[in-house]
C-alpha cells in the first residue's frame, strides 16, 4: 500500500527474540505513550538500544492483530479486514518512522551496523505479511464484492490500494516464486543500503585542503571565510578546505579562477562510487538492475520500469519516455547555444580550446554577468536564511491563512533541528514541521522532507496531527556573516516546504492515503508549485531585505533576476533530462537480457545515443544516483519533469487571476494538498484545473520554446 509500512515475520522468532529483550522494554520509550509537546517522539529519551527490542515487540503485536483478522469468524468486510489491516502495527510504525530518518540525519557508524540488522528484519515481515496467505484470501473476498459494497471513494481507494499491494507483493505467486522474491526484497534491501553509505563515506572522504592564498584566486571573501572555518573545524587552522558538500562544491566552481583545482574538485564528485575500491558501487548497480528485473519478470509484468509505472500517472515507460523525448530535443538545442557562449567567454579570458565539465559553472557565471549584470554575490545579501524562512511562511499565510510559531520546549530530532508549530488562522493546531538546515558528516547530502508522524484518523476516531521534518544543506553562517542563501538554496527551501504542505494540510482518515503517500510523479506537485513564488517579484519584496541595511530588495535587481530566470535552462534541463532517461535505460531491461558487466559503458552508450555534450554530464552518474539506487525513486525519476509539466500548467491558474488569489489558493488546498492519495491524481488535478495539464507552459517557462 502506498507508503504504509505493512510488515510480518516468523511468530516463533521474534517472541523469542522479545522476551529476552523484556528487561529493557519496560523503560523503552516506543512502548509508552509520548507524554511530550503535542505528542511528537520523545526524541532524547530515544537511545540506540531501544530500536531493535521495540521494533520486535512491535511485530509481535502486529502479528496478534493480523491473526485476529485471519480467525475472525464473521465473514470479510471492509471494517473487519480492510480498515482493520490499515490500523494495525502501531508500535512498528512509531519505531520505523523515527529510526529511519535517524539513519538519514545522525548516520553514525553505530547507527549504520544497526540499519544493516533493521532493513533486513523489516524486508523479510514485509514480505511474510504481503504473502501470508491466509490475510490475502480475506482481502480478495472482500475485493470481489467491492461493486456491492456501496463504499465512498476514499474507502474504494483504500480497497483498492491494499488488494494491489498484495498482488504486487507476490501474494498470487507460487511457493516457490515467493521464497526467491523474498530473496530478491532481502537483497535488494541491503544493496540499496550499502549505495548509499558509500555515497556518502565517498563523499566524506574527500576534501582539497588549499595551504596558499594563490589559490583562493575569484573567491569571494565570505567564502574564503566559510572554508577557513571548516578547516579550523577538521584541526587544520590556517588553511583552506573545499568539500564535496553542495554548500561547498557549487561556489567553488562557480567562482574559483584555478581551472586545475576546479578539475580536481568536480572530477572528484563525479568518480563518487567509481574508484574501484571499498566504496565503489558498480557492482551494485549491475546487481539492483538485474534482481529487479527478475522481480518484474516474477510478477507478470515485462520489466521492471513497467511494475513500477503501473502505479504511477504515466501507467507506461513508453509515456515516460514521450515526455522526455518533447522535453530532450529543444532542451539540447538550448544547452548548445550555451555552450557556444561559454566558448567564446572562455577564449575571451585567454583559455585555449574546447570547454569542460568544471568550467561550465565558472563560465556560465561570467556570461550570466556580462548579459544581465548579474552575479550571486549581488544576490546574496539579500538572502539571509531567517528572512527567507519568513518569506516562506508570508506565502503560506498569504495563500492558505497559515501561521508558524516557534516552540522552545520541546523534543528535537537532533541539536540542529528548528521546530515551530503550524496553526490555522483561527488558531487550531495543524501540526509541527522542523528545519534542519546545515551539512554535517553524518547527514544525508541532498534536500528532502519526512514524517515522524502523518496525519491521520486513528481507530478510536481521533484526530491524529501530522509531524513534518524539512532536512537541508545550505550555507551555513561564516565569520561575522549569517547564513546566506544563493538562488539554487532559496528555491530548494521553498520545493521542500511545499512538500511540508502537503504533509501539514493533508486532511484523510485512511494514514496509508494521506498527505505525500501518492504516486511519485504527483509527489512532486504540491513541491515545485511553491517554487513558481520564491523569485516572483511581488514576493521578493515581501521577503528580500539586505542582511546589513535592512533594505529590501531594489527593483532594478528584481528586474535582473527576473530577466535571467531563463538562464542556463539548456544545462539544468538537459542535465535533468539526460538523468532521466539513464534511470529508463536502466529498467526497461528485461529479466533475459544479460547483466550490466561494465557500468561504465552502459551509462556512456546511453548518454552516446542521446547526443548529450561532453561538457554536460547527466545530474547524477550511475555509481551515485542516490535516488534510484538507494532511495525509492527507481524508474521514477523523470517524475521530476512530469510534476513540472503538472505544476507549469497549475501556477497559469494563479497567474491568470493573481499569485495570492484567494479562491485559487482554496481549490488548490482542496483538491491538492487535503486529499493526498484519496483518489487518482489525474482527477485531483482536472478537480482543481478544469483540464489535463499541456507540456507546453514547462516549455515556455524552460526558455525551451
Amino acid at each position: 500500500m502506498a507508503n504504509k509500512i505493512f510488515i510480518m515475520m516468523i511468530f516463533t522468532a521474534m517472541t523469542v527474540t522479545a522476551c529476552k529483550q523484556s528487561g529493557v522494554l519496560s523503560d523503552n520509550p516506543f512502548l509508552q505513550e509520548y507524554n511530550t509537546p503535542f505528542g511528537v517522539p520523545p526524541f532524547e529519551q530515544i537511545k540506540m538500544e531501544h530500536y531493535l527490542p521495540a521494533f520486535e515487540a512491535g511485530i509481535v503485536a502486529q502479528n496478534e492483530e493480523i491473526e485476529a483478522i485471519i480467525h475472525n469468524e464473521e465473514s470479510p468486510s471492509f471494517e473487519n479486514t480492510i480498515e482493520a489491516l490499515e490500523y494495525s502495527g502501531a508500535i512498528v510504525n512509531k519505531v520505523w518512522y523515527v529510526f529511519a530518518n535517524a539513519v538519514e540525519i545522525d548516520g553514525t557508524d553505530e547507527m549504520n551496523e544497526l540499519s544493516q540488522i533493521m532493513y533486513q528484519k523489516m524486508s523479510q515481515f514485509s514480505d511474510a505479511m504481503m504473502m501470508n496467505q491466509a490475510l490475502f484470501q480475506r482481502v480478495k473476498s472482500v475485493y470481489d464484492q467491492r461493486d456491492s459494497l456501496n463504499l465512498n471513494t476514499v474507502q474504494s481507494r483504500l480497497l483498492e490500494e491494499t488488494y494491489k499491494s498484495f498482488v504486487r507483493s507476490g501474494a498470487n505467486l507460487s511457493a516457490a516464486d515467493q521464497t526467491r522474491m523474498k530473496e530478491i526484497n532481502e537483497r535488494l534491501s541491503q544493496l540499496s543500503l550499502k549505495f548509499e553509505n558509500n555515497v556518502r563515506s565517498e563523499t566524506n572522504d574527500f576534501m582539497l585542503v588549499i595551504d596558499n592564498k594563490e589559490d583562493l584566486a575569484g573567491l569571494s571573501e565570505s567564502f574564503i571565510t566559510s572554508m577557513a572555518e571548516e578547516a579550523k573545524g577538521k584541526g587544520l587552522e590556517g588553511k583552506w578546505i573545499v568539500t564535496l558538500d553542495s554548500p561547498s562544491i557549487w561556489p567553488f566552481l562557480q567562482m574559483s579562477s584555478r581551472r586545475d583545482l576546479r578539475e580536481k574538485v568536480y572530477t572528484a564528485y563525479l568518480k563518487r562510487g567509481d574508484r574501484d575500491n571499498e566504496n565503489d558501487n558498480k557492482q551494485i548497480v549491475s546487481e539492483q538492475t538485474s534482481l529487479r528485473a527478475e522481480k518484474a519478470a516474477l510478477l507478470g509484468y515485462p520489466n521492471f520500469a513497467a511494475y513500477i509505472l503501473d502505479e504511477n500517472m504515466a501507467k507506461t515507460p513508453e509515456a515516460a519516455m514521450n515526455l522526455l523525448q518533447q522535453i530532450w530535443v529543444p532542451a539540447l538545442s538550448v544547452a548548445k547555444k550555451e555552450l557556444a557562449d561559454i566558448k567564446i567567454r572562455m577564449n575571451k579570458d585567454g583559455v585555449e580550446g574546447e570547454p569542460e565539465s568544471w568550467d561550465w559553472s565558472y563560465y556560465a557565471e561570467k556570461v550570466r554577468l556580462d548579459k544581465y549584470n548579474l552575479d550571486e554575490n549581488m544576490i546574496r545579501p539579500y538572502f539571509q536564511l531567517e528572512d527567507v524562512l519568513q518569506g516562506v511562511f508570508t506565502v503560506a499565510n498569504r495563500l492558505y491563512g497559515l501561521e508558524f510559531k516557534p516552540i522552545d520546549s520541546i523534543p528535537l530530532c537532533h541539536p540542529d533541528a528548528v521546530p515551530y508549530e503550524v496553526t490555522e488562522a483561527n488558531g487550531e493546531h495543524l501540526g509541527v514541521i522542523y528545519f534542519d538546515f546545515f551539512p554535517r558528516p553524518t547527514k544525508g547530502q541532498g534536500a528532502w522532507m519526512t514524517e515522524y508522524r502523518t496525519q491521520h484518523i486513528s481507530a478510536e476516531g481521533e484526530y491524529i496531527t501530522p509531524v513534518v521534518s524539512l532536512v537541508l544543506n545550505f550555507t551555513k553562517p561564516s565569520g561575522s556573516e549569517p547564513a546566506l542563501l544563493n538562488i539554487d538554496e532559496v528555491s530548494t527551501l521553498f520545493h521542500e516546504f511545499g512538500h511540508g504542505l502537503h504533509g501539514l494540510l493533508s486532511d484523510n482518515r485512511y494514514m496509508s492515503l494521506s498527505g505525500t503517500s501518492v504516486p511519485t510523479d504527483f509527489v512532486e506537485l504540491p513541491s515545485q508549485i511553491m517554487e513558481n513564488w520564491c523569485m516572483h517579484p511581488e514576493v521578493l519584496k515581501l521577503y528580500a531585505k539586505h542582511y546589513q541595511t535592512g533594505a529590501l530588495i531594489p527593483d532594478e535587481l528584481v528586474q535582473k533576476i527576473a530577466d535571467s530566470r531563463k538562464f542556463n535552462q539548456g544545462f539544468m534541463t538537459t542535465e535533468l533530462t539526460a538523468a532521466s532517461i539513464l534511470d529508463q535505460y536502466y529498467h526497461i531491461r528485461t529479466v533475459q537480457d544479460s547483466a550490466i558487466t561494465d557500468v561504465r559503458a552502459f551509462e556512456g552508450n546511453v548518454l552516446s545515443q542521446l547526443g548529450l555534450i561532453r561538457q554536460i554530464p547527466p545530474r547524477y552518474h550511475s555509481t551515485y544516483f542516490k535516488h534510484i539506487f538507494g532511495g525509492g525513486y527507481s524508474a521514477r525519476y523523470y517524475s521530476y519533469l512530469w510534476s513540472e509539466t503538472l505544476d507549469a500548467d497549475a501556477f497559469e491558474a494563479f497567474t491568470e487571476k493573481g499569485i495570492f488569489d484567494q479562491e485559487t489558493a482554496a481549490s488548490f488546498r482542496k483538491n491538492i494538498l487535503e486529499k493526498g492519495g484519496s483518489d487518482e491524481p489525474m482527477t485531483l488535478y482536472k478537480n482543481f484545473r478544469g483540464h489535463e495539464p499541456n507540456i507546453e507552459a514547462l516549455l515556455k517557462r524552460r526558455g525551451l520554446l
